[in-house]
């Protein structure tokens, strides 16, 4: 690996959601499940396209998430990969190196009681990976594309993976 500054990796964000597919009491609960194991405050998440036969319209609220980001974000996804057994597929990773995995429940996750008025339910985690220079995208003045160059690879990514959290690629 490069050990230049610039080419050094680094979590942009961990964004942890939970679709539901509906509104009422399971979104609520769904919500309170993700306020317990991120301590950060949810919010919903609103459906995109109109599903007639499941119920579904434009602007209905059916999920909920969680962005989290610096040592809340490492910590948590440290705690993620423990629920996950330190494993994670090679299929997780896409071709930008951003990469993502589902917790089938809740409570797989250290440290995380059984509160039987929740329920049982998984979530999802994706992560988003970023290099130094990656603002240039996102400013208002002057934006511009990142070059192929320094965009992160799914190789780099695994890599990444490996050695900062000890996770196995399989």
């Amino acid at each position: 690996m490069d050990s230049h500054m610039m080419k050094m990796i680094r979590i942009e964000k961990v964004t942890v959601n939970i679709g539901v597919g509906k509104t009422g009491d399971e979104l609520d609960r769904a919500s309170q499940i993700l306020a317990k194991i991120t301590q950060a405050k949810p919010v919903l998440t609103k459906a995109k396209v109109k599903i007639p036969t499941w119920g579904i319209r434009e602007g209905l609220a059916i999920g909920t998430k969680v962005t989290l980001r610096g040592t809340n974000a490492e910590r948590f996804l440290k705690d993620a990969f423990v629920a996950k057994d330190n494993k994670i597929g090679k299929k997780s990773f896409d071709k930008l190196g951003n990469f993502g995995f589902g917790v089938k429940e809740y409570i797989d996750l250290p440290k995380v009681k059984y509160e039987p008025q929740l329920g049982i339910r998984g979530f999802d985690v994706l992560v988003t990976l970023e290099r130094p220079g990656y603002r240039v995208k996102k400013r208002k003045l002057g934006k511009t594309k990142i070059r192929l160059r320094h965009l992160i690879k799914a190789e780099e990514a695994i890599e990444f993976v490996k050695q900062k959290f000890g996770v196995e690629v399989i």
